[in-house]
């Protein structure tokens, strides 16, 4: 137990510089962990917390910055190669754009809490070409309220969190074993909902081709556009007789969509 609380008061801050940029970069790393054991440290006083404010914001904003940067520089496109890697695909874009439209450059402060949002918020800053001066300071607000919440729980409780530490000391090699195996689980769980997901997708997908021998056939299908506004801002081009929807109100075109017939559905 001395020796790994050593290890964290000489390179406590280290880690969590390293442990937080690589959280924002995009690995599949949680932060939140080194985050409470900081907290826990910043109650015996081994780390101070106004230095490790600073380093969470440094870390956090130099993971973010090249997200922005490749998304105003690759609009759209970095959004979509984002979301096909991302764990959570199927709430990627449409409730990314969905909170930056209805809240605008201020929804980055809460950004870190949503999942799919976190990952996905610094380019979309970038392509909706937000101020950089703006976007760092919502993107240093997000970092300090996404680690006051951990950083406070490992500080109120550093009981509980030292007799941790002292059960993975206890555990030796051990413990790294227990931690890999619940990540990798976890991992695969989302990789099976992703699979699925995917198959699913493509037992109901047609071919852009597809969709054009049908309409030159005159077979008509009902074809609806639900890509959002920030999607069609940057793609205005649609499908010929293709009805706009919105999703929040999709009732104002049931009545167009006919029970017998074919109907397509395409998003961003």
């Amino acid at each position: 137990m001395d020796a790994l609380t050593q290890l964290l008061a000489q390179h406590g801050l280290a880690i969590v510089f390293a442990n937080v940029l690589l959280a924002q970069l995009g690995l599949p790393i949680p932060a939140v962990p080194m985050l409470i054991v900081a907290g826990a440290l910043v109650a015996d006083g081994t780390i101070n917390i106004a230095v490790l404010a600073l380093i969470v914001v440094i870390a956090s904003l130099v993971g973010d910055t090249p997200w922005y940067f490749a998304g105003r520089r690759y609009g759209y496109g970095v959004l979509r190669t984002l979301c096909r890697i991302a764990v959570e695909p199927d709430s990627c874009v449409k409730q990314t754009e969905r909170i930056f439209t209805r809240w605008g450059p201020p929804s980055l402060i809460i950004a870190k809490y949503i999942p799919g949002f976190s990952t996905v918020a610094p380019p979309l800053a970038g392509t909706m070409r937000v101020a950089f001066a703006r976007f760092l300071l919502y993107s240093a607000l997000a970092a300090l309220l996404w680690a006051a919440v951990p950083v406070l729980g490992g500080f109120f409780f550093r009981g509980e969190v030292e007799w941790l530490l002292q059960q993975l000391e206890g555990m030796g090699t051990g413990a790294g074993i227990v931690v890999g195996l619940l990540v990798s689980a976890y991992v695969a769980v989302k990789a099976a909902e992703r699979y699925a997901l995917i198959r699913f997708l493509r037992l109901v997908r047609i071919a852009p081709q597809e969709l054009r021998e049908m309409i030159d056939r005159g077979e008509a299908p009902v074809v609806l556009d639900v890509r959002s506004p920030v999607a069609r801002s940057f793609e205005p081009r649609v499908i010929p007789g293709a009805i706009v929807v919105d999703l929040d109100a999709v009732g104002g075109v049931l009545g167009r969509v006919p029970p017998d017939g074919d109907v397509v559905v395409y998003c961003s």
